[in-house]
């Protein structure tokens, strides 16, 4: 059973006039922060208030990379070559980079976003291009994401340290995959719920698929979306329910 792990939230995903989210709240939560980096959500002067609210509780900022999808919310595939992905990437962690130290912060890891975290489970062009992008920009940077993915693979080949993720409020595939949003029963909404299938995944390394059956999973971070109907609620459930199974909160970088 880990000690210790890390709860996490994608914020920062407001556009202009558009809200999305609490991330006021949610930083008084999460032990670390997957900010949007413009390319799928966030203007800047938003991602400056996300890094600098995120500097003021030591929460630890992190560049969420997506393909560029403002209007479908970095949720739709898109066939982008190998060098324009690298490139796209490159720039968004370097966006967010200035952001963060002018906030007085750094940005200590990148979390692909959406579209972009399902495809590279399992594509292999578009995993090594992120994982070069990375690479490119600093060695020293963690990726999350899916234990067993070709991204993982792609970015250890590339001295990349990689950083397990398992999804608070998201139903698997007997494979270990998400299930598509699009899908029925792809995204949990109970807050007592998903704090135990939590706490079962923390200290027991399982949690059950969308057809009943157990599956194994590994955890150094937790995350809950920040844009689910009730994320502050869901995120105070689990941290409360985390602590109460003796596993502490704590950033993994």
């Amino acid at each position: 059973m880990a000690a210790s792990v890390d709860l996490n939230a994608d914020l920062g995903e407001s556009f202009g006039a558009w809200k999305l989210g609490d991330d006021e709240a949610m930083l008084d939560l999460v032990t670390s922060a997957n900010v949007a980096c413009g390319f799928h959500a966030g203007d800047p002067a938003l991602l400056l208030r996300t890094c600098r609210a995120a500097a003021d509780r030591g929460v630890r900022v992190g560049a969420q990379v997506s393909y560029r999808d403002l209007a479908g919310f970095g949720r739709r595939f898109i066939d982008v070559t190998p060098e324009d992905l690298t490139a796209d990437v490159i720039y968004q962690i370097g966006a967010l980079q200035g952001i963060a130290h002018a906030a007085g912060t750094t940005v200590t890891y990148v979390k692909p976003h959406g579209a972009l975290y399902n495809t590279i489970v399992s594509h292999r062009d578009q995993a090594a291009a992120v994982a070069a992008a990375v690479a490119a920009v600093d060695t020293g940077l963690p990726v999350l994401g899916l234990s067993d993915s070709v991204f993982f693979e792609e970015a250890e080949q590339r001295g990349l340290r990689t950083v397990a993720e398992a999804f608070a409020d998201r139903a698997y595939q007997p494979d270990g995959t998400l299930v598509s949003r699009r899908e029925p029963g792809a995204v949990l909404h109970d807050p007592a719920e998903i704090a135990e299938r939590v706490a079962r995944m923390v200290t027991a390394g399982q949690v059950t698929a969308l057809d009943g059956s157990a599956i194994e999973v590994t955890v150094d971070s937790v995350c809950v979306h920040g844009d689910s109907p009730g994320a502050v609620q869901i995120a105070t459930a689990v941290r409360e329910r985390l602590t109460e199974v003796g596993i502490t909160l704590a950033a993994f970088s």
